[in-house]
């Protein structure tokens, strides 16, 4: 042993490295990795300095002694004993040496013990390997490692490969254990993840449309009548990789500006979305719906602020100020809607809105106007987030006809109005939450 100490610098320095287990004043535990490294690369010409450097060890810092003598020790260790030899040698090599030859028995058996550990230590990487192609970033989770290295032991040597195998694997032996004392209540486990996955796929899927968490939650408990916790919802997506849109803000939107015939009204909602009053803010807007390749169409709604409820719907291949107006003339035209005397549409400041034409009809109807404030989509926010999750849950770029286009868009605003739950309308359904609104 070399008497140069190590100071806490150096220390720190070394225990760094990804090759040493430990440090201490006095002495440093390499990892096997690096033994059998050292070996390959020195029966290949190399010298111990040269691959103790390329190992990113400064040889200056732990002494060319520690160094040679690390290397007698491994080279030795490896010619009498193999590559079994190399598993902390002065631990399990430690004591008096032998001093008889070994027996041919004893050769064989020493041998076809090496055969074993060989055989375990390729049969687990393989399967590390082919783990490691299905999973994300090349983690694996510690039950799979300790599933294989439990099949391993079983088929080719038993108990005294285990440590190796941990070892090899980069998995602590207690835990190993664990899994073994604990594997019927994980099967019993796998079991429910795997019934509940049904469950949610079935809301996931249900109608055709996508959902996340809180979706999956609030259709599972007013269609299906079954109660999850929300948490469990998410790790059971997470775990079985169920994985819903998530929207993108379009950086690419422009709204329409308005020429000098056109006038701006104020803004009356002032993001009072939630007023708790049918058919009083009413909230337009226009998003494009591009189809078939190189098609464009258009879609203009008028949603209810308090309910969220779609109350009437244009889509058009053109963006002219009429797709506009037949919106209006269709919210006023549906026996379904009951409008308040207060009511007031709410929109950005596109041309559309701020059209002569658009006002002159409104204020024929009795309807009040309001408007954001210029560029600021927050004061529209509500008829924003419908656009976005429609366009998140409609595969409408795949539509080859504009008929086709208008058949899936009138689906799902019959789906959003009538059957799906959404979490801030107390997880009840925008024409549920209507009808409550008017039975207080």
């Amino acid at each position: 042993m070399s008497k140069i100490k190590f100071t806490k610098n150096q220390i720190e320095q070394l225990s760094k490295n990804k090759y040493v287990i430990r440090v201490s004043e006095k002495a440093i535990t390499y990892s096997n990795e690096f033994k059998i490294h050292f070996i390959a690369e020195y029966e290949k010409g190399k010298s111990s300095r040269q691959i103790f450097e390329e190992a990113s060890f400064d040889v200056d810092v732990i002494g060319i002694y520690r160094v040679d003598c690390a290397s007698n020790r491994w080279r030795s260790s490896y010619n009498k004993h193999g590559i079994l030899g190399l598993d902390d040698t002065r631990k399990n090599n430690s004591g008096r040496p032998l001093q008889r030859e070994l027996t041919k028995d004893e050769i064989i058996s020493r041998k076809n013990a090496e055969i074993e550990f060989l055989k375990a230590e390729v049969e687990l990487l393989k399967k590390l390997e082919l783990q490691e192609r299905q999973v994300i970033n090349g983690k694996i989770a510690a039950s799979k490692i300790f599933k294989l290295i439990e099949f391993i032991v079983q088929k080719l040597v038993g108990q005294n490969v285990i440590k190796y195998l941990c070892s090899l694997a980069d998995v602590s032996r207690s835990g190993y254990y664990r899994y073994l004392n604990s594997k019927d209540i994980q099967e019993s486990r796998e079991l429910d993840d795997e019934l509940v996955k049904n469950d949610i796929l079935k809301a996931f899927k249900f109608k055709g449309y996508k959902k996340g968490s809180r979706s999956i939650k609030m259709t599972l408990q007013n269609t299906f009548g079954v109660n999850y916790n929300r948490k469990r919802i998410q790790r059971i997506m997470r775990k079985y990789r169920i994985i819903c849109p998530i929207r993108k803000a379009n950086p690419y939107k422009r709204i329409a500006k308005a020429n000098k015939e056109h006038s701006v009204v104020p803004n009356l909602l002032n993001r009072e979305f939630k007023q708790n009053i049918p058919g009083k803010v009413l909230l337009t807007d226009i998003t494009y719906l591009p189809y078939s390749n190189s098609n464009m169409a258009y879609l203009s709604t008028i949603k209810d602020s308090s309910t969220n409820e779609i109350l009437a719907y244009k889509v058009s291949d053109k963006i002219t100020i009429d797709i506009a107006l037949d919106t209006i003339k269709n919210l006023v035209s549906n026996t379904e809607v009951t409008l308040s005397k207060d009511a007031f549409v709410h929109s950005d400041q596109g041309s559309h809105y701020t059209s002569p034409k658009f006002q002159k009809l409104l204020k024929s109807l009795n309807i009040g106007q309001s408007m954001s404030r210029r560029g600021n989509c927050w004061d529209n926010a509500p008829q924003e987030s419908f656009f976005g999750h429609m366009k998140d849950e409609v595969p409408y770029r795949t539509c080859q006809t504009l008929s086709e286009l208008e058949k899936i868009i009138e689906n799902y605003i019959d789906y959003y109005n009538n059957y799906r739950c959404q979490w801030n309308l107390k997880k009840l359904t925008p024409v549920q939450y209507k009808n409550q609104l008017l039975n207080i």
